[in-house]
């Protein structure tokens, strides 16, 4: 556990300090039921349910459970039973929320695979829920507001735009790429996120990155051919790793990979190749870089959930708990990238211009585009300011 709260932790005095920065061991499957009402203050029982990767995937599972972690450190009497949903199929997933949730005071579901959560929310209007990626919809897909689920988007178009500048000011050999999982609303926004960073930092610093995509490995979303470079799944290494390597043979020198354990292959071939680095998502992933007496991580960028699932908890634990659909954005320090000494291999100068830009992306000068948009990779606000 300590090393889980560590990683929360480092989140929550990043964010404090505007180093904004997040970051593995499995918790047992299955559910031990147990009274929905709390013994003490505090003393929630809590079940997190993910997907197949489990809470300790290095990424975005685990760093939402860092944040129930951090809060049963200060509230000992409280538990949590971590649920692995092993078939990721949306259907599925609602299926096994409906079976636990009254079993607990309070319910974390992970991923939009969980956005069908509408009807259980209602049907059991006594236990709390947070849900992170995705806005609750009812039996119709319908998205709905509920007094008893706090719903969490984040912009990850914000972290995607500074992992793309990264990349186009550290790249050798002006060939970049992102690598994703599949193409939910989430994935993409770090996709086009990442593009635009990419044509941000060509237009205003006068590099000359291009993004290279693989197209037998392009995303669809919407019915429509978004491009990218898409595994499939968040759970095959193995197709992450040949993707990794068409990506090093096209002359790719730095790969942003948001691609949950499907990234690992990505990781090991960037290892083998021995002359590329790679940008990690959603949490500070520079220990998975290590490779020898060196490390592959250029930086990773960041959304900060252990802290706001850990808010949330508190906030069901002393009676403010609102129900709301909120998008956590830079303004509140939920997105960025690590720049900590030690964890990171950017340049000063590259440092210098992602902080300039991070404080256009806060205050709206800057606005990334995103799945939900209207603007492009190409034509966005704050790309010729």
């Amino acid at each position: 556990m300590r090393k889980k709260l560590l990683a929360a932790l480092l989140c929550a005095a990043m964010t404090a300090s505007l180093l904004i920065g997040c970051g593995s061991n499995e918790g047992t499957s299955g559910d031990n039921g147990g009274s929905s009402s709390e013994e003490s203050e505090g003393a929630l029982n809590i079940a997190i349910v993910s997907s197949p990767n489990g809470v300790d995937d290095g990424s975005f599972n685990e760093d939402n459970y860092n944040g129930v972690l951090a809060y049963i450190e200060e509230h000992p009497d409280a538990k949590v039973t971590p649920i692995r949903e092993e078939t990721g199929v949306p259907a599925t997933v609602v299926e096994r929320i409906t079976e636990i949730a009254g079993s607990y005071d309070v319910v974390v579901c992970l991923g939009y695979q969980c956005a069908g959560i509408g009807q259980v929310a209602q049907d059991n209007p006594d236990v709390d829920f947070i849900l992170v990626d995705s806005y609750p919809t009812d039996a119709e897909g319908n998205t709905v507001e509920l007094d008893n689920v706090y719903a969490m988007l984040f912009a990850e178009q914000e972290s995607g735009f500074f992992a793309g500048m990264a990349a186009a000011l550290e790249t050798e050999s002006g060939k970049v790429a992102v690598v994703n999982g599949q193409p939910f609303p989430s994935n993409v926004n770090y996709q086009y996120g990442f593009e635009a960073g990419v044509n941000y930092a060509n237009t205003k610093y006068g590099t000359t990155a291009e993004c290279i995509e693989l197209s037998s490995y392009a995303g669809v979303y919407n019915d429509e051919n978004i491009g990218g470079n898409y595994t499939g799944n968040f759970s095959d290494e193995a197709t992450g790793k040949v993707i990794g390597e068409a990506l090093i043979n096209e002359g790719c020198d730095i790969i942003f990979v948001a691609a949950g354990a499907s990234g690992n292959g990505v990781f090991t071939a960037a290892k083998e190749a021995g002359d590329v680095k790679v940008i990690g998502c959603d949490v500070d992933q520079y220990d998975d870089g290590a490779n020898g007496d060196s490390n592959i991580m250029l930086t990773s960028v960041l959304k900060c959930m252990s802290i706001n699932v850990e808010r949330q908890l508190n906030a069901i634990a002393d009676g403010s708990f609102t129900g709301q659909n909120v998008t956590l954005m830079a303004d509140t320090d939920s997105t960025g990238y690590v720049k900590e000494e030690g964890r990171q291999q950017l340049s000063d100068d590259t440092i210098t211009k992602l902080d300039e830009a991070f404080a256009l992306v806060k205050d709206g000068t800057i606005v990334p585009p995103s799945s939900a948009g209207d603007s492009t990779p190409e034509d966005f606000p704050g790309l010729n300011d």
